[in-house]
């Protein structure tokens, strides 16, 4: 498993732990399932973000996608 992956992995276990379970995409708020989980940069690295743990957050493919290319997250 690569190193991003079991990031992605703590912090999907971390939130689902801290919430009892419920994990909330950052961008669109509706649970997000771990086979769907992506990590999403607060911060984008483009505009000076990191990739450090505090700048990190859960978030649905299609919303992490949408969020780059200026669509709005289409409804789970």
């Amino acid at each position: 498993m690569s190193r991003l992956a079991l990031t992605r992995l703590k912090i999907y276990r971390t939130v689902a732990r801290q919430l009892h379970g419920s994990v909330p995409c950052w961008v669109c708020g509706h649970h997000v399932a771990p086979e769907d989980a992506t990590l999403e940069h607060i911060r984008p690295r483009a505009e000076g973000g990191s990739s450090h743990q505090d700048n990190l957050a859960i978030s649905h493919a299609a919303c992490n996608l949408g969020r780059h290319t200026g669509a709005p997250p289409k409804p789970l």
